[in-house]
């Protein structure tokens, strides 16, 4: 395969993160809109919820296919074809006229929306190298995170002026111009392709070998269980902060924009820091932070006090260490597997929904009118990035 110079660098990171953010933001904009659209369709809280958890399923199964695609024949085809089931699953969601058929919709919408944030995470890592992509993802992290911050407020907005199904008209839009950016601007940066990338034998080869590595178990533990509380409160937000607060879905948008700030300002930490610390001192710090914050979370639950400050205010914290985390045990996971990296995001990424996706069923399911079952699920995931800090990741690695 010829491989041509790449674009402009600051161009291509630019359009790194809008791809990256494609996730979130199918996530985040609509969240608003959960209760709405749950009343509209005639349905209940724990279908509302499997358009969220369904989304993570598939978007974690999709991703052990499209890495080890983009390892075979290149990130740009994968990301392409991608974008565009994206675009059409999103209308579909956009004009479904029920429950089911909204969750079968964003199944679709999963399979296409997981081609960017996993080929865009293994761009960088073709480009930048370890330490390099470490510092990058770091970077791009924060510049995402306005994304998911900017969503939920908009998403607020045209939920009370418009209504739900203008969210999803906008993710359309949205995935239309990412779609534009990928044609104009993305080349390929796949050097290396493997022609037994494929190969069933040599794929399950390839993730057994993933999985014996003890640090890449750490890493890839370590990302599924700071996303386990991070998506605990996606999609346990809304209900709490708007039914049990009583909050208005424009006002809860600003509170789910701090809970995004916290993550941007963990991810900004991690860029300047991340040379001078190293990525396991990093990973350290940060488990610390988040753990704090998870425990401070369910300790108010549980005490019954259900206030805005008590719900949101340890959740910033939380995000502040898993967005110190994050960058640098993605970074770690991929750095021993320059010629796999497309494969190693990919078992990370399914690991990282997968988990995530049963989490946010639980709290679904779990929810009695209080902040408890949301709250528990952080403070445990926050517990679980310092243990597995200590049990796999006990011995510092390459700095």
């Amino acid at each position: 395969m010829s491989v041509s110079v790449p674009a402009p660098r600051r161009a291509l990171v630019v359009l790194i993160t809008g791809l990256v953010a494609l996730g979130p933001l199918s996530t985040d904009l609509y969240l608003p809109s959960l209760p709405a659209l749950t009343r509209d369709l005639g349905s209940d809280v724990g279908a509302a919820q499997l358009t969220l958890s369904l989304f993570l399923v598939a978007f974690a199964c999709c991703q052990l296919v499209c890495g080890p695609l983009s390892d075979r024949f290149g990130r740009r085809p994968v990301i392409l074809g991608g974008t565009v089931v994206y675009l059409l699953a999103t209308v579909a969601c956009m004009l479904a006229p029920s429950m089911e058929a909204l969750i079968a919709a964003r199944f679709f919408q999963a399979l296409g929306a997981c081609t960017g944030p996993v080929l865009g995470r293994a761009i960088v890592r073709d480009l930048y190298g370890r330490e390099g992509a470490a510092r990058v993802l770091a970077y791009v992290g924060a510049a995402m995170a306005l994304a998911p911050a900017v969503g939920p407020i908009l998403g607020g907005f045209v939920e009370v002026w418009v209504g739900w199904r203008a969210n999803f008209a906008l993710l359309g839009f949205y995935a239309a111009v990412i779609l534009l950016g990928v044609v104009t601007l993305l080349e390929e940066s796949n050097r290396h392709p493997d022609p037994t990338a494929l190969a069933p034998r040599q794929l399950a080869a390839n993730y057994l070998g993933f999985l014996s590595s003890r640090r890449y178990l750490g890493y890839a533990a370590t990302v599924a269980l700071g996303y386990c509380g991070l998506f605990a409160f996606i999609s346990g937000s809304a209900h709490v902060l708007i039914e049990v607060v009583g909050l208005s879905p424009d006002r809860y948008g600003f509170c789910f924009a701090a809970f995004v700030v916290g993550y941007a300002t963990g991810t900004t930490l991690a860029g300047r820091l991340t040379q001078r610390l190293g990525i396991d001192r990093m990973i350290a710090l940060g488990a610390g932070i988040a753990c704090a914050g998870g425990l401070a979370m369910a300790a108010l639950a549980w005490g019954r006090v259900e206030t805005v400050a008590a719900i949101v205010g340890p959740s910033v914290v939380y995000m502040v260490g898993v967005g110190m985390v994050f960058p640098n045990a993605q970074a770690g996971a991929m750095g021993p597997f320059p010629t796999k990296a497309g494969a190693a995001a990919a078992l990370v990424g399914f690991l990282q929904m997968a988990t995530a996706a049963a989490v946010g069923i639980a709290v679904g399911h779990a929810f009695d009118g209080t902040s408890i079952p949301m709250a528990t699920a952080i403070g445990v995931a926050g517990v679980g990035l310092v243990v597995v800090r200590l049990a796999l990741l006990g011995r510092e690695g390459t700095p």
